[in-house]
């Protein structure tokens, strides 16, 4: 089994994350005054009931964010949820439901909204991605996510069905095209992996540099011919047409077969179709999280 890049999951570390951007978000409502629309107009022991509804179709993702909402901004709230992330929802489907103080309520609606409208766009654009993708190859996001947001938003990959790639820089090693242009004129692409190897383990040691996976980006197959020997975990193929990618494979079978190979550039609904079926085991697209739009969700009120 190939080494694979550490998954972001719902840990201490994400809660952290969300929190900071909790009180970001209510800072920037509230600033140090208050939501004077609503104090203005509704008294201050008004109790009420309201559903979060979808108004599209999609996969859900942020669900657990709203009791981190309630609790850091210490409404008087009390969550109910129907569904749950990564659940397929459809137009009218209630995701739960919020009952309590009204001005709680009516404060906290934009911001409750904003981050699970946000995550659930991300969820259903990587399942449209998902389902188009064809034979063994997995969907992976990239590190074009919003500052500040990129371990919630790579959750929401996750929700809806995607894999993800290194979290931050520190993760792993890619050698990129701007790593290998500057390196060019010292080594040769064949030098790169055996002197990232011999420099994670003075630094890490054995057992901590077999935990780093070393990607490296090629974008011919004179390149790739070139980097195979000396067998990194995985080769980035950056944008390449099928037919090249699927030479691409036939290349790597024959010369490194337990190389992973992953194709990036020019991927989209249409191509990811085509590129996935090339052979290759993964395919990263940094759309799933810069080119989402947020999926329609409202607030209905029962009482």
């Amino acid at each position: 089994m190939p080494k694979e890049y550490r998954q972001v999951s719902w840990d201490p570390q994400l809660v952290d994350d969300c929190r900071y951007l909790i009180r970001l978000a209510f800072r920037e409502d509230l600033d140090n005054e208050q939501d004077w629309s609503t104090v203005s107009l509704v008294a201050a022991d008004a109790q009420g009931s309201a559903d979060i509804a979808a108004r599209d179709s999609g996969t859900l993702a942020g669900v657990q964010v709203i009791p981190l909402i309630i609790e850091e901004a210490e409404l008087d709230l009390v969550w109910t949820p129907q569904k749950q992330d990564g659940d397929s929802i459809q137009c009218g489907d209630v995701i739960g439901n919020l009952q309590g103080n009204v001005r709680d309520l009516l404060t906290s609606e934009r911001t409750i909204l904003n981050f699970v409208c946000r995550l659930t766009g991300i969820a259903t654009l990587t399942r449209r991605y998902v389902d188009a993708a064809t034979g063994q190859a997995r969907v992976y996001d990239t590190r074009k996510t919003t500052p500040g947001w990129r371990r919630l938003e790579k959750y929401a990959v996750q929700c809806g069905g995607g894999v993800n790639h290194r979290v931050g820089l520190y993760a792993a090693v890619m050698a990129k095209d701007n790593h290998l242009a500057w390196s060019a004129t010292q080594r040769t692409l064949a030098d790169i992996t055996p002197q990232v190897r011999e420099f994670l383990v003075a630094q890490l040691g054995e057992a901590g540099a077999a935990e780093k996976l070393i990607e490296v980006e090629v974008d011919s197959l004179q390149q790739l011919e070139a980097v195979l020997p000396s067998q990194p975990d995985i080769i980035l193929l950056d944008n390449m047409p099928p037919e090249v990618l699927r030479q691409a494979v036939e290349m790597r079978n024959r010369l490194a077969p337990q190389v992973e190979l992953e194709a990036s550039g020019g991927v989209n609904l249409q191509t990811i179709g085509p590129i996935s079926a090339s052979g290759v085991e993964r395919v990263s697209v940094g759309a799933l999280t810069h080119g989402a739009v947020s999926l329609d969700l409202g607030l209905d009120w029962k009482s």
